[in-house]
């Protein structure tokens, strides 16, 4: 399944988000710096993309972690996962996060996030006195794991 999604290039550098395999979930976000960006340990730092997005209706772009430079270099999105809303049309702007000991360098480029396109249900919220049961109930962290 496909969701038809216009990316506008803000930037002549600007680079499409890209899958790196057929059976990707996630399409590369490359970012946009005029040089080498030194991230510190502990230190966010926001880095531009170049695109806007038109996400469709019903839809919600989620920007994840690439789980080999979390791993590898502990840089990650500092909101563990952005949410860019169906009627956002603002540049998007990843905010990296150096979860690690040791300073990481970030270049024009380089591919330090993850987009997935997702269908987004908006709920219709109620109030009500009580809530139906559930073999869980209010059991809370860790309540279904080993005892």
């Amino acid at each position: 399944m496909t969701a038809p999604v216009s990316v506008k290039l803000l930037d002549p550098r600007a680079k499409l988000p890209a899958y790196g395999s057929p059976g990707a979930a996630g399409a590369d976000l490359y970012v946009l710096t005029s040089g080498p960006v030194a991230i510190a340990p502990g230190e966010t730092v926001p880095l531009r993309t170049g695109i806007a997005l038109a996400i469709p209706q019903g839809y919600v772009g989620l920007v994840y972690a690439r789980s080999g430079l979390a791993c590898k270099r502990g840089l990650a999105p500092a909101n563990k996962v952005g949410v860019i809303d169906a009627d956002y049309r603002g540049e998007v702007v990843v905010f990296l996060h150096n979860h690690g000991s040791a300073p990481q360098v970030v270049e024009d480029g380089d591919r330090v996030a993850q987009l997935v396109i997702t269908p987004c249900l908006a709920a219709q919220f109620t109030q009500a006195d009580e809530l139906d049961g559930t073999e869980r109930g209010s059991g809370g962290f860790g309540s279904t794991g080993r005892k």
